[in-house]
C-alpha cells in the first residue's frame, strides 16, 4: 500500500480499535508523523502492511493512553 494508504489504515484501526472518533485518531496519526514516527514507513514499503498497522496502532494508542483511559467520543 502506498504511505497516505497505511496512514489511512492506521488511522481507522485507532477508530475502529479503540473507539475513537475520527478527528481524535487523525490527531494522534498526524502528531506521530510530525515526531517522525513514520519515516521508516516512508522509506520501506515493507513496513507498509496490515500487521504492522495493528502494531503501530497499538502504540500509538498506548503512548497517548498509557493508563488505557481516553477521551470521550
Amino acid at each position: 500500500m502506498t504511505y497516505e494508504e497505511y496512514l489511512d489504515e492506521v488511522t481507522t484501526l485507532i477508530v475502529e480499535k479503540y473507539n475513537l472518533a475520527d478527528a481524535a485518531a487523525i490527531k494522534l496519526v498526524v502528531a506521530a508523523q510530525d515526531a517522525e514516527f513514520f519515516v521508516k514507513h516512508d522509506d520501506d514499503k515493507a513496513l507498509r502492511n496490515i500487521d504492522q498497522a495493528h502494531k503501530d496502532a497499538k502504540t500509538l494508542y498506548t503512548s497517548a493512553f498509557p493508563a488505557g483511559g481516553k477521551p470521550r467520543r
